[in-house]
């Protein structure tokens, strides 16, 4: 198959058009009508993993956060950015960053789905067409309340994670929760005005946690790889049951950070 009809298929499943007017999604490196036999798929385009893409022999690398934000003014070894480029474009690797489109199309469903919730909405509103609105994130409510202290077993549970920090009165009871995958401070307030008895995201720091326990949202923060990690394993099956002589395969679960 060809990069322009993989990308096809991704768009099919999150097409660009949602993503955010900030973001910079799409083939930021590569050649749309290269022949791809393999794909390499992982949360960020890091040194180690354009590596891992070489020595997997990859015609073709996705990941979910872009590496190219910003626009490039030089691409040589001195750059951060451009080293990666070059070492793309050297092994002959396209590349591919579905983000704030796969957040919006995507990622907030599988997260809402792993916390069981029901009735769910969009937390924050990014696009609407007069028919239909989209965005990021979803509040909806749970299969039955419970403490806050039993909620976090569920949320550690669900996205495979040993430990998650937590604003709030443990005893509290939640039936109405928010999640946002990723790095959830902007939609805390979103959070309030749907009335979410708990949220969780991500990159939560100290004001906005307890700011926000304050206020009577209990925040659960497990992480921006915690639970957008969730990407690598979907995008692997999606490609799979829909790509033809293309072997798909996902970087293995990797904190970027340790605890000690």
């Amino acid at each position: 198959m060809t990069c322009r009809e993989i990308i096809s298929i991704l768009r099919e499943q999150s097409p660009e058009e949602f993503a955010c007017d900030w973001d910079n999604v799409g083939l930021l490196v590569g050649d749309f009508e290269q022949e791809i036999k393999k794909l390499y798929i992982a949360l960020d385009a890091t040194e180690e993993t354009i590596v891992e893409a070489v020595q997997e022999g990859a015609d073709l690398l996705l990941t979910h956060h872009p590496l190219i934000f910003r626009g490039l003014k030089k691409v040589n070894t001195q750059d951060f950015t451009g080293k990666r480029v070059m070492k793309l474009i050297q092994n002959n690797i396209s590349y591919y960053a579905m983000h704030t489109n796969f957040d919006v199309i995507g990622m907030a469903e599988l997260a809402a789905q792993r916390m069981e919730l029901s009735e769910c909405q969009v937390l924050d509103v990014t696009w609407q067409d007069g028919q239909r609105s989209e965005g990021i994130g979803r509040v909806g409510i749970l299969p039955e309340e419970i403490t806050l202290e039993m909620f976090i077993d569920h949320v550690k549970k669900a996205f495979e994670v040993d430990m998650v920090k937590v604003f709030g009165n443990l005893q509290q009871r939640v039936r109405r929760a928010a999640i946002s995958p990723g790095s959830g401070k902007s939609v805390i307030e979103c959070a309030l005005r749907a009335k979410a008895e708990v949220l969780i995201t991500g990159d939560i720091d100290h004001h906005e946690g307890i700011d926000a326990a304050g206020q009577g949202l209990a925040v659960i923060d497990a992480g921006h790889y915690g639970v957008e990690k969730l990407f690598i394993p979907y995008m692997v099956q999606y490609l799979e049951d829909r790509t033809k002589g293309v072997e798909v395969k996902g970087q293995p679960v990797k904190q970027p950070f340790l605890f000690i």
